[in-house]
């Protein structure tokens, strides 16, 4: 069985590569600010673990045998490869260009996302989007598949990750415009006893929380439909065929259908409303997470908000800060 080598350490290579070209483990030594006890020392290591022997010793100089002259050949591309990537990986660190992996739950990719990368395309920086549910978020974040995730519930169990709080909103009522318009003083207690809920899937962190928030208010409509996104949800209410428990973030990101719903105010409290966190390692990427957040802001408060209100007269003032 042929035996297995061990990879080639990369000091011990440049001791060899200085040995062949000054013709002596001494002159070696002086051209690399080691001993000579340490460049011999190299170079017995590396023919160790290549299993063979790299030089003619009865010669004098010392000269490269068929092996060495074979590894002399790739030596010095070797440690120029190995050079490159240093310095590559010094330039883009200092320079900040490493590419951001940035994840996000959908309904904040949908709407604040373009803006995002809107406002990075015109800068050094390079960044990476990507969309899921907080829970898949979390994990990548642990698993360092992501460099920042915004989430809307804190999940992970690490004093490593910082969590920066970045805007709220308040769950509402979502029903169709021209059902409403038929009644009279309806409220969200009379809504429920009328019509079904639509639900998003308790696989979401969203879903979850509106199923907590709906028993809390003592909603016990049967499950009949159930979604992972916010689109078919408001198929189904601008259809009259039931209303649903929303924020208005995710109306926004379906806001195809504001002109076709209404939404009613929910009691306020601590289950009433969603909270939006930015997550990133401590001490990485900190000043990027600041600019994410301000420009998150902005988008909150000089589009988002304003287009909502206008479309949606019903929402309270609280309803995203």
């Amino acid at each position: 069985m042929r035996r297995t080598q061990a990879p080639i350490d990369l000091n011990a290579l440049q001791a060899f590569l200085a040995v062949c070209e000054t013709g002596s483990m001494t002159g070696a030594a002086k051209q690399l600010g080691v001993s000579q006890s340490a460049v011999s020392q190299a170079i017995a290591a590396l023919e160790r673990d290549q299993g063979v022997t790299l030089f003619d010793r009865e010669s004098r100089p010392p000269r490269p045998n068929i092996a060495g002259r074979a590894l002399l050949e790739l030596a010095a591309p070797l440690l120029e490869h190995a050079q490159m990537v240093s310095t590559r990986i010094g330039d883009a660190s200092n320079a900040g260009t490493l590419p951001v992996r940035l994840g996000c739950v959908d309904s904040f990719a949908a709407t604040v996302g373009p803006e995002l990368i809107r406002a990075v395309s015109g800068s050094a920086r390079q960044i990476a989007l990507w969309s899921g549910l907080t829970p898949g978020l979390s994990k990548q974040l642990h698993d360092r598949e992501l460099d920042l995730a915004v989430c809307t519930q804190t999940t992970l169990n690490d004093a490593r990750i910082v969590e920066v709080p970045i805007f709220s909103e308040a769950f509402v009522v979502v029903v169709s415009k021209g059902w409403l318009a038929e009644r009279r003083n309806v409220d969200w207690r009379t809504l429920a006893l009328e019509l079904p809920l639509i639900r998003y899937t308790a696989r979401s962190v969203i879903g979850q929380q509106v199923e907590r928030y709906a028993r809390h208010l003592g909603i016990n409509s049967p499950r009949r439909y159930e979604f992972d996104a916010t689109d078919p949800l408001l198929s189904l209410v601008a259809a009259r065929l039931g209303f649903a428990i929303s924020t208005p973030l995710c109306l926004w990101q379906a806001r195809h259908y504001l002109a076709d719903v209404a939404v009613l105010p929910l009691p306020s409290g601590r289950l009433g409303r969603r909270d939006f966190f930015l997550l990133h390692r401590q001490g990485e990427w900190d000043a990027f997470g600041q600019e994410i957040v301000a420009l998150t802001r902005r988008v909150i408060d000089g589009t988002i908000r304003p287009a909502l209100f206008k479309a949606l007269p019903r929402l309270d003032e609280d309803a995203i800060l």
